[in-house]
């Protein structure tokens, strides 16, 4: 018989209630200053950017600067079954860094040095707090690139994009954050620190744990040093741009195109909501008429280049593209890619005309799905009456349809998030992921479940509680309901 846990022994989320008084031990331990109980400093740190996920209840907010500071952390919550939230930049949207009842906030975004860079073995070694670009731009005089770039590149840490295996627009090409990691070192919930993960490009000694906590969202240990691989510096791409009279025509392309052996480096969609969210926000020049927009790059040699580019307009054109052009200079290309990444502030100016409510999904297909997930995407508008925009990792199948709302009217809210819901329900129908990069958090901690087959989560339920047998590791996440 199976010795492997059910859910039914999940440690309890009941906490002991921590004498406040009892703090003192923790600070005197730690850096200087690490350790504050100021009730609205707490608060302004209680949460990431998700909607309808609790942020009540914690008790002290740790700023670590050190390994040492998270260690002293986690010895300290495990001597008194203190819960634990792992923090970075906090720029989420699943609820993953939202305080728990009775936790320690610890956030480790000030560690955020570039421990050394190997050129020789095209390696680089990171505290967790980094910024994604402040690294790319650390490594740009090396002549030298880390490619994984979500679209918080310039808000997100290496640290949390570690935590959720995030991936970016480039992966349709160069992979996600899991690509990347040479090896961690990692605090664990005893206060122990080890490292997971040769320092070689080849390894396979012992069981691959490096890989374990790649995804695994602070509940299995924290991070506090990472050995990133990385590539040469990439290539200026060629970008080219197709307008369609509407989604699906755009999406077919995507999967005709990926189909016939296309290889792009980057390969995004925009619906006709958002592009005209994105010029209402800004001077982009975009084509607001247009239903669909493609923006796809290639960075080969030009011969091979200029064939994509062919290939690319001939199945553009097949699938009823309105107009197709593409540039081989860099300015065009930036501007392109900076209205892209504009998406969500864009989104952000048009809840805030519209009742200020934003329900970001974060869904993941086969590609040869994606055109009947629009499909479905567009009967939802019609049954919901609600604004549902679509951009999207094309290339990759990750798509990213948002909800808007009216947050002040509880019917619409509640329309709202029964789409979100659906969206999920849907996108597992064919074949897909609930979370291609979010991460699930406390958001989609219910959905989990629906993803992940009896044995799956005996098995992840067995590895949660060999690594965090009291369950201090931000408990009431991702693994919470399985």
């Amino acid at each position: 018989m199976s010795t492997l846990p059910t859910a039914a022994a999940n440690p309890t989320t009941d906490f002991p209630t921590l004498d406040p008084a009892v703090l003192a031990d923790l600070a005197a331990r730690l850096s200087p200053g690490a350790l504050t109980t100021d009730p609205d400093v707490i608060d302004a740190h209680s949460s990431d950017e998700a909607l309808f996920c609790p942020r009540e209840g914690a008790i002290a907010l740790v700023r670590a600067a050190s390994a040492g500071d998270v260690q002293e952390v986690m010895r300290f919550a495990g001597e008194h079954r203190v819960p634990v939230v792992p923090q970075g930049a906090r720029s989420g949207i699943s609820g993953g860094a939202n305080a728990s009842p009775g936790a320690i906030l610890l956030n480790v975004s000030k560690m955020k040095d570039v421990v050394a860079v190997n050129e020789a073995e095209r390696l680089v070694t990171v505290q967790p707090g980094i910024i994604n670009q402040d690294l790319k731009d650390h490594l740009a005089p090396y002549g030298l690139s880390y490619p994984p770039d979500p679209g918080s590149v310039a808000l997100s840490s290496i640290g949390g994009n570690i935590a959720t295996n995030a991936g970016g627009l480039c992966c349709v090409k160069y992979g996600v954050t899991r690509d990347y990691v040479r090896s961690l070192k990692v605090v664990l919930a005893d206060g122990s620190i080890t490292t997971l993960g040769p320092q070689t490009a080849k390894g396979v000694a012992g069981l691959d744990m490096r890989h374990l906590f790649i995804g695994s969202e602070g509940t299995l240990g924290i991070v506090v040093e990472a050995t990133l691989r990385l590539v040469p510096a990439l290539p200026d791409p060629f970008t080219a741009i197709a307008t369609f009279p509407d989604e699906r025509s755009g999406l077919q392309t995507v999967a005709d195109f990926m189909a016939g052996g296309g290889a792009p480096s980057l390969f995004e969609f925009l619906d006709g909501a958002s592009l005209r969210m994105l010029n209402d926000y800004g001077d982009f020049g975009l084509d607001g008429d247009a239903g669909a927009m493609l923006i796809m790059q290639v960075d080969d040699n030009p011969t091979d280049a200029e064939a994509a580019m062919s290939t690319f307009t001939e199945v553009a054109q097949r699938c009823g593209a309105l107009d197709v052009a593409y540039s081989d200079d860099p300015t065009d290309s930036a501007a392109l890619i900076t209205a892209r990444r504009m998406i969500q502030p864009a989104y952000e100016k048009f809840a805030n005309a519209h009742g200020g409510g934003q329900l970001l999904d974060d869904v993941c297909l086969p590609r040869t799905a994606v055109p009947e997930f629009c499909d479905r995407l567009a009967e939802l508008r019609a049954s919901s009456g609600l604004e549902i925009a679509l951009v999207a990792h094309a290339g990759d199948g990750n798509m990213h349809p948002s909800v808007f709302f009216d947050s002040a009217d509880a019917a619409e809210t509640a329309k709202a998030e029964e789409v979100f819901e659906e969206i999920m329900r849907v996108g597992l129908e064919l074949g897909g992921t609930i979370t291609g990069e979010h991460g699930v958090g406390f958001l989609k901690r219910a959905w989990l479940p629906n993803e992940l087959d009896e044995g799956s989560r005996r098995i992840q339920l067995a590895v949660k509680y060999a690594l965090d047998p009291q369950g201090i590791l931000n408990p009431g996440k991702m693994l919470a309901e399985i």
